[in-house]
């Protein structure tokens, strides 16, 4: 089996991990001011990992290519988080998430124009089951019974702009990422880029305010923003280490079976409800991501 799946896979189930962890981190707290609070703890997982690899000394060896896609990167996935978890305290993650998950289509598409990968019947067909198998999924959740949160109730369909906009910076991440970190080691890629999510993040706190609530934020909400760093940090690891040996295109797919996990652990700690049109939508997305991967690895 090939490395890059492996890492790949590796960074889907601590990803699926992330998005449970930090919903149930989130109740009662400032979305800016979690995403802060998680960078936070990223920063200092990514930054040990780098000391224990004794790769620190690759910064003095950085072009100002590499500098310029480590900062939007850095920028891409500062927004990528800020939107996504404003979309999650708004909304649940049955919803928010196969939204977010459409940042794989558009990655094919990027990775395609502006890195030359290929893209032939199997990636269409790939992003036509995604498509579909999303689509599904949210046709469902207007039926579904599970109760709407209070913060989306005042706010009606507000997470799902914020939802959007996580997947496009999402894929902007990948393809930054992509082209970046094939100029310098993946532990040290990370926790650099770490720095300046977290910087952006930091800001948007002041900039709201939102530093005046750390005081109110409760010890279960602090342990699990903590545990949701924690599994950011090594999710991110090891997506980084399998974009550095395999194409976008395939790793990111693979990357997005998290989905599997989040809506599992959704439906058994957040009590979030699902029909049988939201499996067959799953079981359909699911198809999709896996489908460039697999081919690719048999031929």
């Amino acid at each position: 089996m090939e490395s890059w799946f492996l890492y790949a896979l590796g960074a889907a189930v601590f990803a699926g991990l992330t998005t449970i962890l930090t919903k149930i981190g989130l109740k009662g707290v400032d979305s800016h001011l979690a995403t802060a609070i998680r960078t936070m703890v990223v920063i200092a997982f990514a930054w040990i990992i780098v000391f224990i690899a004794g790769s620190q000394g690759g910064i003095m060896y950085m072009d100002a290519r590499t500098w310029v896609f480590l900062v939007l990167s850095g920028l891409a996935t500062g927004g990528a988080w800020l939107c996504r978890y404003r979309a999650l305290k708004f909304g649940n993650v049955n919803k928010v998430t196969p939204i977010a998950k459409t940042s794989t289509i558009l990655t094919m598409l990027l990775a395609f124009v502006f890195l030359s990968e290929p893209v032939g019947w199997v990636m269409v067909a790939a992003m036509v089951l995604m498509g579909t198998g999303t689509w599904l999924m949210l046709e469902l959740n207007k039926k579904a019974k599970t109760p709407a949160p209070v913060n989306e109730e005042k706010t009606g369909k507000g997470w799902l702009f914020f939802a959007v906009l996580a997947a496009v910076f999402a894929s902007l991440t990948a393809i930054f990422g992509s082209v970046g970190v094939n100029e310098m080691d993946a532990n040290l890629w990370t926790a650099m880029r770490t720095v300046i999510v977290a910087l952006l993040s930091w800001m948007m706190v002041y900039s709201t305010g939102g530093q005046k609530k750390i005081k109110s934020v409760s010890l279960k909400s602090w342990v699990f923003l903590i545990l949701s760093g924690l599994a950011t940090g090594g999710s991110w690891l090891l997506f980084y280490h399998a974009l550095k040996i395999g194409n976008a295109s395939l790793v990111v797919p693979i990357d997005q079976l998290s989905i599997l996990l989040t809506m599992g652990f959704a439906r058994l700690f957040l009590g979030e409800r699902f029909t049988k049109q939201s499996l067959v939508g799953l079981v359909i997305l699911t198809t999709g991501i896996l489908l460039p991967a697999v081919v690719g690895m048999i031929v």
